[in-house]
């Protein structure tokens, strides 16, 4: 469903590499790809700590010298957590970042990488490579949510992504769940990110993500009722935004989708229980298919399509 505006000559096309980045609170996650998708090499690099604009900006420029010492890739796109401007080259605010408010990082980058640059929103940059190679490949209205460091996500409908008039929608992690809950780097309380992010499944148990996986894997009752927790919160969230965009389809990615199978069932008991049928008609809810990959093969799909339009002008 997601198209490059125009049409182009394939043979145009067949030569140009892209380099796709996906930035976390942690790590940096590189990929080359093909303009057909194809990934040709892959790299991940640490995100400086704390992660200033100005350090996180070196970091990049060496980890795509890293990936890319030919200079082969024609354009770079990056997807950070927060929103950037509708041009796609100011990050207008990384809220669990330090110092990122109005950064103009495309226009940092572009003399050094000699090359153009695009920014996108994470969550943004992951539904589009869920729905160029994974699992939201020809539905036109998805919704999308990164269960992670933080809770991004991005929006389809009919086929094209929602980024609303100045480019900051979708940022369904900050929807409200209780007006009275833990305080939210956005300035909301009782966030869908804070009880449904790492930190908010650190509030139902001492245990880290993949040693609460294990033991629910084993069949633990106590680890089994944090997961069953963890999901009736996160129904509640995707209740709410099953009311107001009705999708075909929810995916679920970021590094705690793993254990998805841990928490589905409470997030169906919850959307059933709370959605009239008619909002929920044809509904389905699954993890990505393309894991931690489709934040940068996102990236890439949009530094393709910002650099083919031009061409088509």
């Amino acid at each position: 469903m997601v198209q490059i505006d125009g049409e182009a000559n394939p043979l145009e096309l067949s030569g140009f590499e892209l380099i796709g980045v996906d930035l976390g609170g942690t790590a940096i996650k590189l990929g080359r790809f093909s303009a057909s998708g194809q990934l040709l090499s892959e790299l991940r690099w640490p995100t400086p700590q704390p992660a200033l604009p100005g350090a996180v900006s070196m970091a990049l420029v060496e980890a795509i010298a890293a990936i890319d010492p030919g200079n082969q890739a024609a354009a770079v796109g990056i997807g950070l957590p927060g929103p950037m401007d509708a041009a796609g080259r100011v990050a207008r605010i990384c809220i669990n970042l330090p110092g990122w408010r109005d950064v103009p990082l495309a226009a940092w980058l572009e003399p050094q990488l000699r090359r153009p640059v695009t920014l996108a929103n994470d969550g943004n940059c992951a539904l589009l490579g869920e729905a160029w190679q994974g699992a939201a490949r020809g539905y036109g209205d998805v919704l999308l949510l990164t269960l992670g460091t933080g809770v991004g996500g991005g929006v389809l409908l009919g086929g094209r992504l929602f980024t609303g008039h100045a480019g900051a929608a979708a940022e369904p992690g900050l929807i409200c769940l209780d007006p009275e809950g833990p305080p939210c780097n956005s300035g909301n309380r009782g966030s869908l990110e804070q009880y449904c992010s790492i930190a908010g499944l650190g509030r139902l148990s001492p245990l880290d993500p993949p040693e609460l996986s294990r033991q629910a894997d084993r069949g633990d009752p106590e680890a089994l009722a944090v997961w069953d927790r963890y999901g009736r919160w996160l129904g509640l969230g995707i209740s709410s935004l099953v009311y107001v965009l009705t999708p075909e389809l929810v995916l679920l990615g970021g590094g705690l989708s793993a254990a998805s199978s841990h928490f589905l069932p409470a997030v169906w008991r919850e959307v059933e229980q709370r959605v009239e049928p008619a909002s929920r008609e044809g509904l389905r809810i699954q993890p990505c298919a393309l894991g931690n990959g489709a934040g940068r093969l996102g990236a890439a799909r949009l530094a393709l399509e910002r650099l083919v339009r031009p061409r088509l002008g």
